[in-house]
């Protein structure tokens, strides 16, 4: 009897309500909402009226003791009903305005430490579950004063298969999160491999995981690679993944390329000590196209992926390349390393000639790779270089549903000739116009590494972290913009389809 008693005081409770055409009239609740209110004889309804104004996008009010299952319940503002795609803001308006809609309520519970919360699926359970559990999550492993942990739960039981989903792609975006976040110290290159590999173990039936060691890296010719990884005491890694759920294992696979510097420093071109602290984020490629891959195991997605991310970090040391040094990647292509802090582009070259080797259906990479791409986008959007119409369509439709959005860039050779002019080798690691387009620039060093008819190189840079421009994220890394990953592979699953 009291375990009853104390599991229905400490419960909480998430409805939602949309905005009135008119400022005055009774509120529209969700259809949770309404039968909840009916279980209140009308009370819930009353309150809304006598408490102020209709509740507008975002806002909330909280009541007490309406009912003995929920000594505290939220109702949060939708919006307009039935908001649809905004062509204007290129996302799904509804799935959106549910998640910040849900995360805010779920906070305000976690805020009255109540453990556990039921959640309003609002009409769309997945983006509901992905308020709540990308609203919820908080990288504390290191405070000994943590926030209370809360666990969001469906509301009802008619929309439990969209729920889960979207648990588990909101628990793929915390992966990252949690990866991009964490010290350098404790984010290594092998104990970022580590991390994937215990992730994937539950998935051991269908899922292999290499952890290449330096000795395999040389053996493969990477030299552009290895010239940034020999600046630092912390030996580099190769870490690949193979995901095959595919029905047919020799399908042509998905391949994930990711940027994995774990702590990038700039190297002999020192970064300003001001916000270094935040370049442990730079394996936020690595981050995000490997948690996309354990979100594909735990949904089971009937296609094949296979993972690639060269993990190492950035330092300065007597070992480390120099300004004006030339190196030779995988495909013989000689690198002049004008600047030492250009040094993503150096490890996804040879990855991106290894990525050659899997009969691709699509090669995607993902990188933190230009603080360009924060200038010219900033944090709305992912910066997207493809020579693929077939993927950019993928990617921008799966991207209107996730609502972590893209924005297509160009590949004009006019950015190649940039690189390519370089006095002692065959390229440059930077454009000859220094900063002039920048993120162009290196997305057409890149192109220098790829046959590959379907390609697509996404510049993460501009979303890696969130002050207060996605409301359903806390501050900290953003681990963007792993959904939207996932959502294109499920597309890709069902796209019967050859690329055209």
């Amino acid at each position: 009897m009291l375990f009853t008693l104390m599991h229905i005081l400490f419960q909480g409770l998430v409805l939602g309500t949309y905005s009135s055409e008119k400022d005055e009239g009774a509120p529209q609740l969700t259809s949770a909402g309404d039968a909840f209110d009916r279980l209140v004889s009308g009370k819930l309804r009353e309150l809304l009226l006598l408490c102020g104004p209709p509740l507008k996008k975002g806002k909330t009010r909280i009541f007490y003791g309406l009912h003995q299952d929920f000594p505290s319940v939220v109702v949060v503002g939708l919006g307009k009903k039935n908001a649809g795609v905004n062509d204007q803001e290129n996302w799904n308006e509804d799935k959106e305005n549910i998640r910040a809609a849900v995360a805010v309520g779920c906070r305000q519970i976690q805020d009255l430490e109540i453990p556990r919360v039921e959640v309003d699926p609002c009409g769309d359970a997945q983006a509901a579950a992905e308020g709540a559990v990308l609203g919820l999550h908080e990288y504390n492993e290191l405070k000994q004063k943590k926030k209370p942990v809360v666990t969001p739960q469906l509301h009802g039981s008619t929309e439990g298969e969209a729920w889960q989903k979207g648990v588990i792609y909101a628990e793929g975006q915390n992966l990252a999160r949690y990866l991009m976040e964490a010290p350098a110290n404790f984010i290594t290159p092998i104990k970022f491999a580590e991390c994937i590999e215990q992730k994937l173990r539950s998935f051991s039936s269908n899922v292999k995981v290499h952890i290449r060691p330096e000795s395999w890296i040389a053996t493969q010719q990477m030299g552009a690679f290895l010239s940034v990884a020999k600046g630092s005491a912390e030996p580099p890694i190769f870490l690949e993944i193979h995901y095959l759920g595919a029905a047919n294992t020799n399908d042509s696979p998905l391949v994930f390329v990711g940027k994995g510097v774990t702590f990038d420093s700039g190297g002999i071109s020192l970064k300003p000590s001001s916000g270094m602290d935040t370049m442990r984020a730079d394996m936020g490629g690595a981050a995000t196209v490997c948690s996309a891959i354990v979100t594909a195991a735990a949904l089971n997605l009937p296609l094949n992926i296979i993972g690639l991310a060269p993990l190492c970090e950035n330092m300065p040391s007597g070992k480390a390349n120099k300004p004006g040094d030339v190196v030779r990647a995988k495909n013989g292509k000689t690198i002049q390393v004008d600047n030492t802090d250009a040094e993503g582009r150096l490890l996804l070259a040879d990855a991106l000639c290894y990525a050659h080797n899997f009969n691709a259906r699509a090669i995607v990479n993902a990188a933190t790779l230009t603080g360009a791409m924060d200038v010219a986008l900033g944090s709305a959007a992912t910066g997207v270089f493809t020579n693929s119409s077939w993927l950019w369509t993928h990617l921008y439709e799966a991207s209107i549903l996730t609502g972590d959005r893209v924005w297509r860039m160009p590949l004009f050779e006019h950015y190649t000739k940039q690189v390519t002019d370089c006095p002692l080798a065959d390229l440059s690691n930077i454009g000859k116009y220094s900063r002039a387009g920048g993120a162009c620039t290196a997305a057409a060093f890149l192109k220098e590494f790829v046959t590959a008819s379907h390609w697509a190189h996404l510049d993460i840079a501009g979303v890696m972290s969130n002050k207060d421009e996605v409301p359903y994220l806390r501050k900290g890394m953003a681990g963007r913009p792993t959904r939207t990953l996932v959502e294109f592979a499920a597309r890709l699953s069902q796209d019967s389809q050859n690329a055209q």
